[in-house]
């Protein structure tokens, strides 16, 4: 069976067996609480296989399905994995770091997954064409990575009370994506570099702020 596939239905089997509310939903999803105070470290992969409706699922399923051949071209099968699950756990390390001292923060979503997978097929192909709801012509792809990375940022750095999307997360996974595919594919890298600067500044800004200005974490 095809890994994309195989991932897909994985991740629908257990967010339908585990849905938003119940039980398993709450033993397994991403809470810093759980995490920094009783260990339950498994919540770092675990909350990459729930979601919170159908809705959800279905969109990161569709981008997972669209932008994961193009990795597995790249890197192959295990490259996929690794890419995957890697950026499902390095979403939420980060999330963990930046949310240490909000024992109340939680989040489910396999969003870190697929953005690893997504920016890692940016880095090999930073022209690919992506589409937008209700918008009819492709957007290149590294103008997208450089808005997503810039908006990410700033809904960081600007927390809204009802935003319930782990920014955090998308740019943990995203970032281990695209070092994956820079690390592995370094001639590629080289051809892109100014593409992957250009997606890459919004990240340095980040950095500068967190590790500079002391602003969050």
């Amino acid at each position: 069976m095809n890994i994309i596939i195989l991932i897909i239905a994985i991740t629908a089997v257990i967010s339908f067996i585990a849905p938003n509310g119940s039980s398993n939903f709450e033993k397994y999803k991403f809470s810093v609480g759980a995490i920094m105070n009783r260990k339950e470290y498994v919540r770092l992969l675990s909350s990459g296989f729930l979601h919170a409706d159908i809705m959800h699922l279905v969109f990161n399923m569709l981008t997972l399905y669209f932008f994961g051949p193009v990795v597995i071209q790249g890197f192959g099968n295990l490259g996929f994995l690794i890419i995957y699950i890697g950026s499902i756990l390095l979403g939420n390390v980060f999330s963990l770091f930046i949310y240490q001292r909000q024992p109340w923060y939680s989040a489910i979503g396999a969003s870190g997954g697929v953005s690893g997978v997504l920016f890692a097929s940016i880095a090999m192909v930073p022209d690919i064409g992506i589409y937008m709801f209700f918008i009819p012509i492709p957007i290149p792809g590294y103008i997208f990575g450089l808005a997503y990375f810039g908006y990410s940022v700033y809904m960081m750095l600007n927390p809204r009370q009802y935003d319930n999307i782990g920014h955090a997360a998308h740019l943990g996974g995203a970032f281990f994506g695209l070092v994956y595919a820079i690390a592995n594919q370094p001639q590629v890298a080289v051809t892109n570099s100014l593409y992957i600067g250009i997606m890459a500044l919004p990240l340095i800004y980040l950095a500068y702020e967190i590790f500079v200005r002391k602003r969050i974490g």
